[in-house]
């Protein structure tokens, strides 16, 4: 059997008024994905806990089968151990964005997509000038974009909040609390005064980007022990992602990484990349998984247009392409698609409501002949509702 795993992170949503009342999966032409829905099973599924943070992190945790409720303990442990980066007992891992700030509200969680280089500059000046000043224990690690770690020494017993949930709001009401906060706050507002002359924010704002000109510390935690996949389903797995968090669980669960030149995690991602590697490694694994992060860009940019824009390449370049492949496996395969958490356009953040499924192949007769929209899902007569169980219904029923 070979099986396939399509993740549009964020696709789910709410009906649009700038889409005629529609939501972007069922204002976008999805030929592929309908035909999924159509000739298999669709339901929803609940991929966030009651009371669990609302992040991808826990999100395609449940997706690949693992509880969270067990398993989770931070959005930053898993984004290390895709950089194969050591976490010592103690330590903490944060995750640190790069921002913009405007007139103390969160303007932009990503500092206007910042490019590598540009980051890398502004992440080696916040060592530099931290180390020069004598602070102890702290280590920025570079990342993809807007997107870095930062190791921190001591006890850390703190709540931080994900930049993304308080788009437009006073920043104040959300800098870290608990054991160890002062000096996490203390190494924020230093970043302000360290990034807020820098040249690089000097240029961009001279070009109407937005400047990265503070740094946000979140979703803290340890490295956590995952069981390996084949251990638990006797498949060998691969992932083709552009996302630390996503290398990162792959990594942790014993799944090889699939590189694509010009994977970026944005809308200018290479879908067609992304589609033919998938290709490709159906012919040396047994489970291949494709996450796409541009469809959750769309929703936190509150662009439905790009949302459409997103799902119709994910259809066309990616979707298409592996239904082609698997059937030369006459019956024996499956495929897999889902969002792992809606992102709404209008509420611009991750939600914690069920999400819609479609899974085609091998013993997988279809009960609505429907396309793959919200409403088709939740007019099927199947609802999972603890997430992590899907995975073993994908891989195991007959």
């Amino acid at each position: 059997m070979k099986y396939a795993l399509v993740i549009p992170d964020g696709a789910a949503d709410l009906p649009l008024d700038e889409l005629d009342g529609r939501t972007p999966l069922e204002a976008a032409d999805l030929p592929n994905m309908d035909r999924v829905a159509a000739t298999g099973r669709c339901g929803t599924v609940c991929n966030i806990p009651a009371r669990m943070p609302c992040g991808s992190d826990v999100a395609i945790l449940s997706v690949l089968g693992y509880n969270p409720r067990r398993y989770y303990t931070g959005r930053a442990p898993l984004e290390a151990a895709a950089r194969s980066l050591h976490i010592g007992p103690d330590e903490w891992v944060f995750r640190c964005n790069l921002v913009t700030l405007a007139d103390g509200k969160m303007e932009d969680y990503s500092a206007g997509h910042i490019r590598n280089e540009e980051a890398h500059k502004l992440i080696t000046a916040l060592n530099e000038q931290l180390v020069r000043r004598g602070e102890e224990g702290i280590q920025f690690h570079p990342g993809l974009g807007y997107r870095h770690l930062m190791t921190f020494q001591g006890n850390c017993c703190v709540k931080t909040t994900p930049p993304h949930d308080i788009l437009g709001q006073d920043v104040a009401e959300y800098l870290p609390t608990g054991s160890g906060s002062k000096r996490l706050r203390s190494l924020m507002a230093e970043g302000r005064r360290i990034l807020a002359t820098h040249e690089i924010n000097i240029v961009r704002a001279d070009l109407g980007e937005n400047p990265a000109n503070a740094i946000w510390l979140w979703g803290q935690g340890k490295t956590p022990k995952l069981e390996k996949f084949a251990k638990r389903f006797g498949l060998h797995g691969a992932a083709i992602t552009a996302v630390d968090l996503v290398r990162g669980l792959a990594k942790l669960i014993g799944w090889d990484l699939i590189e694509v030149p010009g994977a970026t995690g944005y809308f200018d991602t290479n879908y067609e990349g992304k589609g033919s590697a998938a290709v490709e490694a159906l012919n040396h694994y047994d489970i291949v998984c494709v996450h796409v992060e541009a469809p959750d860009e769309a929703g936190h940019n509150a662009d439905p247009g790009a949302k459409v824009e997103a799902l119709e390449q994910i259809d066309r370049h990616i979707v298409g392409p592996v239904l082609q492949r698997l059937q030369l496996e006459g019956d024996e395969w499956r495929i897999l698609v889902l969002p792992d958490h809606p992102t709404p356009c209008t509420a611009r953040t991750h939600t914690p409501d069920p999400v819609p499924f479609a899974i085609a192949g091998k013993d997988m007769q279809g009960v609505l002949d429907e396309p793959f929209t919200e409403q088709t899902a939740e007019a099927a007569d199947l609802h999972i509702a603890c997430g992590c169980d899907l995975m073993e219904f994908f891989l195991t029923v007959r």
